[in-house]
């Protein structure tokens, strides 16, 4: 298994989705949201950012609907929980110069934990955060993880819709 997973990234897209870090089963596949339980890219074509469900081995075909994937922390874990707030410190700034390197119009925490840690804010409401980070708008979504059964698929799909709209001014 490879540590982490590649970047799919290019400059001035519409959204950078930023997941917290790699799952297991993504990590060993080698490409991001493969786990049976994840609903990122069930989500993301119901909120019609894709016109068809993307499947995780291709997950590359992103960048023609300009979105592309990353990860705060690069180390894969069975859990986000399992890392530790060092770690999103030491990620930092290499982040951040990520973001202002591609310059997206938004990027888009995937959980409010990374974004906690990287803003230093306790408090995260969901939405339009009125911060920028790196140059670019950020917006925080629900965790699509099948993990996090606090959010319903229709839920989910409601979110990640007011971004495709906000995205698409």
């Amino acid at each position: 298994m490879g540590e982490g997973l590649e970047d799919i990234l290019a400059e001035h897209l519409a959204v950078m989705f930023c997941g917290i870090n790699p799952g297991m089963a993504a990590a060993a596949q080698g490409h991001h949201f493969a786990g049976r339980s994840n609903r990122f890219w069930r989500t993301l074509h119901l909120a019609g950012f894709t016109p068809e469900e993307i499947r995780p081995e291709n997950d590359r075909s992103i960048l023609q609907f300009r979105c592309g994937l990353t990860t705060v922390v690069e180390r894969p874990t069975a859990r986000a929980d399992q890392l530790s707030l060092h770690e999103f410190k030491a990620a930092a700034a290499g982040f951040e110069q990520k973001v202002a390197r591609y310059s997206p119009g938004f990027v888009a925490f995937l959980g409010k934990a990374a974004y906690s840690a990287l803003s230093g804010q306790r408090e995260i409401a969901w939405g339009l955060q009125s911060q920028k980070f790196g140059g670019a708008s950020v917006w925080v979504l629900p965790n699509p993880s099948g993990l996090n059964r606090g959010f319903s698929l229709e839920q989910l799909v409601s979110a990640y819709r007011q971004l495709r709209l906000a995205a698409e001014r």
